[in-house]
């Protein structure tokens, strides 16, 4: 594939144009006034009669939205932009459409199912609505199945990278440039830490011959999951069955500490800021770190992804390095060749797209139109961003099968080794978390 043709046809670059579509119509339709281009949203719905004056005054009656013929136009808008938009994306890497429609519209009818369920008062009052994507996904998975023909809709990584970069037009640059060395100094000195860490305990202490799954595992844990082992995996000549072990391991612990680092951090009286760093640092998955970090609150969900986006900007470098050390230390067979294009190669290119919004908000609309403007598109796009991130956890729920992964577990070393280095992992991003932002040794950044 030609660097031009790796433009429309690759993952990443997909998710920012598709991204970058949606921004560009949200923009359009809120400074033109000419059309509503707002995605449906569901208003907290009970069935129960005994509730507060205070309580009912935030409630809707489900039968008067479901009753409203407005709620179904958004549905439909809602289910034409995004489905129109990623068949076109699937189509553009070369397969099938007869395949992904239908799997689609069934994903689609689950995510909405999802978003009705959450929007139960009772349970809206203890869990966002990504955790219900979770446990629906998950209950089909690990009870029915996923059919066949579901799976070609199944893209998590495609609806996560497409969320973010939307998400990117809601941080403003200046909040980036005041986070940014901050940000650099949390995720950028521990990650490199953390990953030495591992391997030394994996090779030296637990005696694991198998270093490329020992070095994937280790960075699945110290960046960001999934994108990072895929990446370090190929760099360091991991088998598939190592790649699905590390990830596996990482989208369990990632669906724990998403549901309950927000609680422990909120219990120990944490503030936004810092809790959302700490998120930030170590949950493996962006997408579960955007969800952890709302669960806290928004500004602990901007600090939260804003570490991890630095952190992700890691990613080439990682394997880069990874595929030197493992070409010129670990295997020395003369053969393998590393050149600097291997940084550009595994960098991750939605997190390019995501700076861009921000930057297209900070210095283009904000100056021209005015906050406010800039406020009312976020409130349009801040929806599609939700529903991108509600298609992603249906899909990791109902691509994790805990069956399977019980079978892939070889011993007990390889789960010990993610325990032991999570839990560094989480120490050494608290102590840079309070020495950063506590304000005992240096200012505390104001975001707006």
């Amino acid at each position: 594939m030609s660097n031009k043709e790796k433009l429309y046809k690759t993952e990443d670059w997909l998710a920012v144009w598709i991204g970058f579509a949606v921004i560009a119509v949200g923009c359009l339709a809120v400074l033109t006034g000419w059309f509503d281009f707002s995605a449906v949203k569901f208003s907290t719905w009970t069935l129960g009669e005994n509730l507060t004056e205070a309580q009912a005054a935030k409630v809707t009656a489900l039968g008067a939205q479901l009753g409203s013929w407005v709620f179904w136009r958004k549905t439909l808008v809602t289910l034409l932009v995004l489905g129109v938009l990623f068949a076109c994306g699937v189509k553009l890497q070369g397969e099938s459409l007869k395949k992904y429609i239908p799997a689609f519209l069934c994903l689609f009818a689950v995510a909405f199912t999802v978003r009705l369920i959450s929007a139960e008062f009772t349970l809206n009052r203890y869990l966002e609505w990504a955790f219900w994507a979770l446990l629906v996904g998950l209950l089909i998975s690990n009870t029915v199945g996923v059919p066949a023909w579901l799976k070609p809709a199944i893209r998590t990584e495609f609806y996560i990278k497409t969320g973010l970069v939307i998400m990117g037009f809601s941080v403003l640059f200046s909040n980036i440039a005041k986070f940014g060395l901050y940000g650099l100094g949390i995720a950028w000195i521990v990650t490199p830490l953390v990953i030495i860490f591992m391997y030394w305990l994996g090779t030296r202490v637990f005696k694991m011959d198998n270093k490329p799954l020992v070095i994937t595992l280790a960075s699945a844990t110290s960046v960001c999951g999934t994108s990072a082992a895929i990446a370090t995996g190929a760099a360091a000549g991991a088998k598939k069955n190592d790649l699905s072990i590390a990830v596996s391991i990482s989208i369990i612990f990632t669906i724990l500490m998403m549901v309950f680092e927000p609680m422990i951090i909120r219990a120990c009286g944490m503030n936004q800021m810092m809790g959302g760093a700490l998120i930030g640092g170590t949950v493996d998955s962006t997408g579960a770190v955007v969800v952890a970090g709302t669960a806290l609150g928004p500004e602990a969900q901007q600090v939260a992804v804003l570490v991890k986006s630095i952190q992700n900007i890691l990613i080439g470098f990682i394997a880069f390095f990874v595929a030197l050390f493992f070409a010129t230390k670990v295997n020395r067979t003369g053969s393998s060749k590393v050149g600097a294009s291997e940084i550009w190669v595994r960098f991750p290119k939605f997190i390019i797209g995501f700076f861009a919004a921000s930057l297209v908000a900070s210095f283009l609309i904000q100056p021209v139109f005015g906050g406010d403007s800039v406020k009312a598109i976020n409130g349009v796009l801040d929806q599609y961003k939700n529903w991108a991130f509600v298609l992603a956890f249906t899909s990791i729920g109902l691509d994790t099968n805990f069956r399977e992964i019980g079978r892939q577990m070889q011993g007990g070393k390889v789960l010990w080794l993610y325990i032991i280095g999570q839990t560094f992992n989480i120490l050494l991003t608290l102590f840079a978390v309070w020495l950063l932002l506590s304000g005992v040794v240096f200012p505390i950044p104001v975001l707006q």
